[in-house]
């Protein structure tokens, strides 16, 4: 009966059935995959070796990021991180460690580099330690850390950071390391719904604690001049209102939701800041001038502040430009990029006075390749890498299609320029739609492979996510979800029209939450595709937020409802769930990568959901026996390390 106590002792016995039958399952599956593999080891030694051509042609040779430092440069190697004088292009040996994640140090972009030469190191198991650079490739431990999210220097010896616990960020500790260590509380976010970062505004004046949920933000300010004490509140939360902060020159700039239309555009304080009034100073948004807005469904992607100039880099219908603000002339330049990029990377700039902006453009069958715009002669340059090949037989075309309610919902199309009689090649069809997140579409090497293979590869666009700004997100989460699969279907059914392959030559790609969308449209659409590849995915929204204990669940309902409390949201829910919609019908054939200890996404979920799908394609292959009836492929590789997070190459080319 409701209410009634269940005995710990019957729980504890639940807990061990429900153990026992996931690892049996479990144990099932691997053996279907070990049946299965061995029919794709010939075509897996050659992709394999194909890739790592790949790789050693464009991504080894390609050269990584440079970070600047007063007139030190540092720059990664062959697996060595060097030091150089930024007059001079030789560099010394800086470190040498076999397990250094150098993502984390040199190509995160806010930098973890102290003036005094200290640098974070990330084991493998996800702890960090704090390590000082002493002499040639010698160093000296600092101190241990547990799981840190971010973290930033407010001095040279005063370290500022946060750590997360059951996927969850809500604490910042602050640390001194000279004279007597100390370390303390500065801030704890109470808010299950708020995950808390840090920031050092690009003059380093100032670092930011940043508490954001999906849809709400709230800053405090921590002087870099007086780093022991208190923060100021710049806005209290307001629901709905985003904000981030950037300062120049004793005033700060607001990147912000707030007015109309409610997309992000730059914001000035009116008053000036001095130290004796930064509480005062903060004192909300009545004090906020606008001082640039981007058009019409255009998304601030990023943007970075320099002295006299802020380059605003922006994407319109899958094409990306940038703004330039000149704080000196008081005007804006507009400068349109080449067609073929897709996504933006910027270089790590500690040196806010710098006259030239870095940063790199890719396609996913593009490798980065490296830009500068100076602000002193007002151009863009491209820098040439010799070693790299330049990618030439790929054509980029960008579609837009017509989804049901008349939305035109942007493609982005790859495929080889020798390519004849397309309405024949294999297509593979990209979907995410979530969060306001855009489509990955940084350079991968199996991507390039699969052009110079004869595929075509279409990204489609489709609402809730964020390629048109945050309208885009708004018109395709919750109540709006099923436009994005409306979207999708429309993208796909476009595609074929225009002779970009067909239906039985066409399959549909999808990563953690894409895999509502591509797992719904596999249920009302089986026909369109012939094979759905999906990685981690989501397939049991009505259940997964039903369960408040898991760790994601109430910070999630900003994206999907609450179908807990809103009945009308649980129906919803339960009309376009993947899991819930599964029926007997010929179902295309299905490849699924599951982590065994997978945080995000639980791996029970996906045995039900590999299981149910398998039940319902036997069952109408029973009830049929319509001629060349076929049993599809429903595959379930399970990885015993790793997370759908992982994004090593190494990871990315086992599987």
């Amino acid at each position: 009966q409701e209410g009634t106590k269940v005995p710990s002792k019957r729980k504890q016995n639940a807990s061990i059935v429900t153990s026992d039958l996931l690892h049996k399952n479990l144990a099932q599956e691997q053996e279907n995959w070990n049946d299965i593999s061995p029919t794709y080891k010939a075509m897996t030694k050659r992709i394999k070796e194909k890739l790592e051509d790949l790789h050693n042609m464009y991504t080894l040779n390609s050269g990584g990021p440079r970070m600047r430092f007063g007139e030190n440069v540092y720059f990664e190697e062959n697996g060595c991180i060097f030091l150089a004088k930024a007059d001079d292009g030789k560099g010394f040996l800086f470190l040498i460690w076999e397990n250094l994640q150098l993502d984390f140090f040199i190509g995160y972009r806010r930098t973890w580099i102290s003036p005094l030469k200290a640098y974070l190191h990330s084991e493998p198991s996800a702890t960090c330690a704090l390590w000082s650079h002493m002499a040639l490739q010698k160093t000296k431990c600092l101190c241990y850390f547990g799981v840190i999210n971010s973290l930033e220097w407010a001095a040279n010896d005063v370290l500022y950071y946060t750590t997360q616990k059951n996927l969850k960020c809500q604490n910042v500790f602050m640390t001194t390391f000279t004279y007597q260590k100390h370390t303390k509380l500065v801030y704890t976010e109470q808010d299950a719904r708020f995950f808390v970062d840090l920031y050092c505004t690009k003059d380093r004046r100032f670092l930011t604690i940043n508490s954001n949920s999906k849809t709400t933000s709230e800053v405090w300010l921590v002087d870099c001049r007086h780093p022991f004490e208190s923060p100021a509140l710049v806005q209290a939360r307001t629901t709905g209102v985003i904000y981030h902060i950037e300062h120049r020159r004793d005033q700060l700039y607001i990147l912000t939701t707030y007015g109309e239309p409610a997309e992000y555009k730059a914001i000035l304080t009116d008053n000036y800041i001095h130290r004796s009034n930064l509480d005062t100073y903060c004192s909300g948004k009545e004090n906020w001038q606008l001082v640039y807005a981007p058009q019409k469904k255009t998304k601030l992607v990023d943007f970075e502040m320099f002295s006299d100039d802020c380059i605003m880099f922006l994407k319109n219908t899958g094409h990306l430009y940038l703004d330039v603000i000149s704080f000196v002339s008081h005007s804006v330049q507009s400068i349109k990029l080449p067609t073929w990029a897709c996504e933006f990377e910027l270089e790590p700039h500690p040196e806010h006075t710098t006259s030239t902006c870095y940063f790199q453009l890719s396609s996913p069958v593009h490798p980065p390749k490296r830009f500068a715009y100076s602000f002193k002669e007002n151009n863009l340059i491209e820098q040439a890498v010799q070693e790299v090949p330049i990618i030439t037989n790929c054509h980029t075309t960008r579609l837009l299609a017509k989804s049901k309610d008349e939305t035109l919902v942007p493609i982005t199309v790859f495929h080889n320029k020798n390519s004849k009689e397309l309405h024949r090649r294999p297509l593979l069809v990209h979907v995410y739609g979530a969060y306001g997140i855009d489509l990955n579409m940084s350079f991968k090497e199996e991507k390039l492979m699969l052009i110079e293979e004869g595929w075509i590869l279409a990204y489609c666009h489709v609402r809730g996510g964020g390629e048109q700004g945050l309208s885009w997100h708004r018109d395709g989460c919750q109540h709006n979800k099923l436009k994005g699969l409306h979207d999708l279907r429309a993208c796909i059914t476009l595609l074929h029209e225009l002779g970009f392959s067909q239906p039985k030559h066409t399959a549909l790609a999808a990563a953690s939450a894409g895999g509502v969308l591509a797992g719904a449209l596999c249920n009302t659409d089986p026909a369109l595709i012939r094979a759905m590849v999906l990685q981690a995915p989501f397939v049991d929204v009505l259940n997964t937020m039903m369960k408040t204990h898991l760790p994601l669940t109430i910070e999630e309902q900003d994206e999907w409802g609450n179908p807990l409390e809103d009945e009308k949201c649980m129906k919803y829910i339960k009309s376009y769930c993947p899991y819930q919609n599964i029926k007997p019908q010929c179902y295309p054939a299905v490849f699924i990568t599951a982590y065994e200890n997978d945080e995000r996404i639980q791996l029970s979920g996906i045995l039900q959901y590999v299981q149910k799908l398998r039940k319902a394609a036997l069952d109408h292959a029973s009830r049929t026996s319509k001629k060349g009836n076929r049993i599809p492929n429903i595959i379930l590789d399970v990885q015993a390390n790793g997370s759908h997070c992982d994004s090593s190459w190494e990871h990315s080319l086992n599987e």
